[in-house]
């Protein structure tokens, strides 16, 4: 079988009639590409026009003039971050994200009020409000807000203790930093909103660990020890008030017994003494037979004589009352 040789013979003057085209319609499909921006639901489009601010798209489909207007997409809708000390790597199917530390700990090796080292890992949670503030107030705002972070974050910090830092003082100091970063952003005009700080880990540096580990462990057996005791008082000092609380009252009810009954007394001596004044005889002879009436019935056997004793007034029965019989 013999080989066959084709030869493909281009006439110039075609190449020259329709070149010209070709480049045109080139040109054409570039442009109409170029003009064509789609904005997403969650972004501004602002759009540049010879290097000056023009307009600001919303949401959908939009054209711009190629090679003269230039679209920035600003995620307006979205909650964005930035990490210190630390950055996410990853994230597994089960949700958990995994996070690399070396070469970050100049970010968040921070010193305290007290003069010690702590490592503070934190996050910024913020939206970008106003995307022409974003992009024309401040020179990479990315970048600006990152290094105010770390300011405000260094500032705080350098105000507290480091026990403070380490344990009850962390949510006062995430506070503290959002206020005084949405104060730096306002004063910046970054267009930038802070919602939340969130202090990821507080840590003290490796070589010292485990003595502020001990440390640690011996202020948590003190609080412990405290409230033990606290509760020991509040179980038994309250019954203790109870008990001199209802012996006070006993006290004084006794008290305005005696008293009461004293007063009583008193009266029905005066009365007793003016009723004597009047007539004394009758009141010697009426406290007498009171007298006798209340002693009498206590004694057994009773008998009575004249005021000589030599007779014996027949007025009890002797003999019955010793259990005898009279002799007829």
């Amino acid at each position: 079988m013999s080989e066959k040789q084709f030869e493909i013979n281009i006439d110039p003057d075609w190449i020259k009639k329709y070149l010209s085209k070709i480049i045109l319609g080139l040109v054409v499909i570039i442009m109409v590409f170029s003009a064509i921006k789609t904005v997403g639901p969650e972004e501004e489009g602002v759009v540049i026009q010879l290097g000056e601010y023009n307009r600001t798209v919303s949401p959908g489909l939009s054209f711009i003039i190629p090679f003269v207007e230039t679209m920035y997409k600003i995620p307006v809708q979205r909650q964005l971050k930035q990490e210190f000390g630390f950055r996410s790597t990853s994230t597994s199917s089960n949700g958990q994200s995994t996070y690399a530390k070396s070469g970050y700990i100049d970010e968040s090796m921070m010193l305290t009020g007290d003069l010690n080292l702590t490592d503070v890992e934190w996050v910024i949670q913020y939206r970008i409000v106003d995307s022409y503030k974003y992009l024309f107030k401040v020179r990479n705002a990315e970048k600006t807000l990152n290094d105010m972070s770390e300011s405000a974050m260094r500032k705080i910090v350098g105000d507290r203790t480091v026990n403070e830092v380490l344990t009850v003082g962390r949510q006062e100091i995430a506070t503290s930093v959002e206020v005084l970063l949405q104060e730096m952003c306002d004063e910046y005009e970054n267009g930038i909103r802070v919602d939340q700080v969130v202090l990821q880990d507080v840590n003290p540096p490796e070589p010292v660990k485990p003595s502020f580990n001990a440390v640690n462990e011996a202020q948590q057996e003190r609080e412990t020890l405290i409230n033990q005791a606290e509760a020991d008082y509040n179980r038994i000092i309250p019954r203790a008030r109870g008990e001199a609380e209802e012996t006070i009252q006993l006290a004084e009810a006794y008290a305005l017994t005696r008293v009461n009954g004293a007063r009583g007394e008193a009266e029905r001596f005066n009365s007793i003494f003016e009723a004597y004044i009047k007539s004394p005889e009758v009141t010697k002879q009426r406290i007498y037979l009171e007298t006798l009436e209340k002693v009498l019935p206590k004694i057994g056997n009773k008998i009575i004589t004249d005021e000589r004793g030599s007779n014996v007034l027949p007025l009890l029965n002797i003999n019955k009352a010793s259990g005898s019989t009279p002799a007829p």
